[in-house]
């Protein structure tokens, strides 16, 4: 369909400012690229749009240009919106540390520890009026803004004190998409029960429902579909294919298959020989795994993630990723016997890459009073580097070179990093050390997304496939961003393609259709 053709006023305002809220029936069911696509599919129409998550739980995180961290899901749906990222756009982040309690990050900056029962005791709710004005502050810049909930708005447990879901659909009036996973079965099930499990004026903001990852003849679920309407008033507003490649940049690392390739992507024919091959060590409170989708990105160059010492033995290089527990990580890698492998690795020459965290536990000892609260710690040695961690964040992104190639990245650690050996991993170009360390075949450094700059990563892996005695060669026209930008057209596609994008629109601009039936048995309003 031409969708200015349907919609004449594309690219005007919405009457007083257009809004939706995507919920899902659980957690994972698409509500990230689901959200993406709708705002790719509206910028694409000339709609001036944004993203907003009021509250996230996860480890993959972002720095904005002004210095805020807010979740990667978030600053993916900016560039769908092809905007700028800001602490607007989530305020509200949750880094867990453990079982029991997770960082708060308020409006980029971090501001405490708090358990869960803390958390949703008190403080949740005391944060509606910062969700609720920033919420408002993009509403009053933008012509739409896309809401993404978090998990089901139907955890009635949580539901007096949420500001993600209902909370802030009731608040800020804005109609419900609810999505649901049909690829995990139960989706009628889900759909209906979503709704007669939220209270009266709850499910009067629940305007319908759209199905993902179907696969095979949607002729076969229509019935079905009209049975959902005839049961609850609401209509489907679209059947999303399954497509493989699409899960960017999740919340978190726990649906990461230890033994699969990163994002069920097709690994392309290398331009060289021989392939190059990756092992990511899935190391505990695993955060911004995000970083080695530029390796996966390149042709001939396979990436999976292990968990075992014997799975090193055949990779080129291994990849330590960043954690949100740096001394429970190097517990770990003792524990499973992968800390005496990469110090092996090390030892011989054979390449190793350590990303924050990841860098961290390369080097001589770590001072901790901050993270696990557990003093001195010894390192795995490798590196020439003296750890402290300071109470302070660092949020930065940084630019400089390495490898004699132009690098970008962003910073996110509490981990102070003394150099006192080895070369500099990356400079400012003028032979003045910015970051990081560098011992042979040994790599280590703070920067997040480094490995997204296409001239440096090309260089790093022809320093690895030399060391690794692989005839690899990086394919030369690999541009990590426009794969980036084909993925964000894609989602929009879907929505395009798959949606009834007439309903949507009107969702968006006028809000959930009036006289919606209540479906018992609800919950106390």
């Amino acid at each position: 369909m031409n969708p200015n053709a349907a919609n004449p006023n594309a690219g005007q305002r919405f009457a007083n400012g257009g809004g939706l809220l995507v919920a899902g029936t659980t957690s994972d069911a698409g509500k990230s690229v689901v959200t993406a696509g709708i705002c790719r599919w509206l910028v694409r129409q000339g709609v001036k749009v944004a993203p907003f998550k009021a509250q996230n739980m996860s480890l993959n995180s972002f720095v904005t240009r002004e210095g805020a961290e807010i979740g990667r899901a978030q600053a993916m749906q900016a560039q769908a919106c092809r905007v700028e990222p800001t602490a607007l756009m989530n305020p509200v982040l949750l880094k867990p540390g453990g079982e029991q309690s997770s960082q708060v990050v308020l409006l980029g900056k971090p501001v405490g520890e708090l358990s869960a029962r803390g958390y949703h005791g008190g403080r949740q709710q005391k944060l509606l009026g910062t969700v609720l004005d920033c919420l408002a502050e993009l509403r009053g810049t933008y012509d739409a803004v896309i809401c993404e909930g978090a998990g089901s708005p139907a955890e009635i447990n949580l539901r007096r004190t949420d500001i993600v879901n209902m909370g802030i659909a009731r608040n800020a009036g804005l109609p419900v998409l609810v999505v649901g996973d049909i690829d995990r079965g139960g989706v009628f099930a889900s759909f209906f029960g979503t709704v007669a499990l939220l209270a009266p004026e709850d499910q009067a903001l629940v305007a319908g429902f759209l199905v993902n990852k179907f696969r095979g003849d949607v002729s076969l679920l229509e019935p079905g579909l009209d049975m959902l309407h005839s049961l609850t008033g609401r209509h489907t507003y679209g059947v999303l294919p399954f497509r493989h490649g699409l899960g960017i940049d999740e919340e978190d690392g726990l649906r990461v298959s230890l033994r699969g390739t990163v994002r069920e992507s097709n690994v392309a024919p290398p331009v060289g020989e021989d392939v190059l091959r990756v092992a990511v060590c899935a190391v505990p409170l695993m955060s911004n795994f995000t970083d080695v989708d530029a390796l996966a990105a390149e042709p001939g160059v396979v990436v999976r993630f292990v968990d075992r010492a014997e799975e090193l033995t055949d990779a080129d290089l291994v990849v330590i990723p960043g954690t949100r527990g740096t001394v429970r990580a190097l517990e770990w890698l003792r524990e499973r016997g992968l800390a005496q492998a990469i110090s092996r690795r090390a030892a011989e020459g054979r390449p190793v890459l350590g990303i924050c965290g990841g860098f961290q536990v390369l080097g001589d000892h770590i001072e901790d009073e901050v993270e696990s609260r557990r003093g001195h710690v010894d390192g795995l040695g490798v590196l020439p580097v003296r750890v402290r961690f300071a109470r302070e964040k660092t949020l930065t992104r940084p630019v400089g070179e390495a490898l004699g190639e132009h690098v970008e990245g962003y910073e996110i650690h509490h981990g102070v990093a003394d150099v006192t050996g080895g070369d500099a991993f990356i400079s400012d170009g003028e032979g003045h050390p910015l970051d990081g360390c560098r011992v042979g075949q040994t790599w280590g450094t703070h920067w997040h997304g480094s490995l997204e700059s296409d001239g440096f990563r090309r260089a790093f892996l022809r320093e690895v496939a030399a060391a690794a005695g692989r005839r690899f060669v990086p394919a030369p026209d690999t541009s990590f961003a426009a794969l980036r930008e084909e993925q964000l057209d894609r989602l929009g596609d879907l929505i395009e393609q798959h949606a009834d994008t007439d309903a949507l629109w009107r969702l968006i601009e006028s809000g959930a259709p009036q006289g919606l039936p209540f479906i018992p048995p609800g919950a106390p309003a």
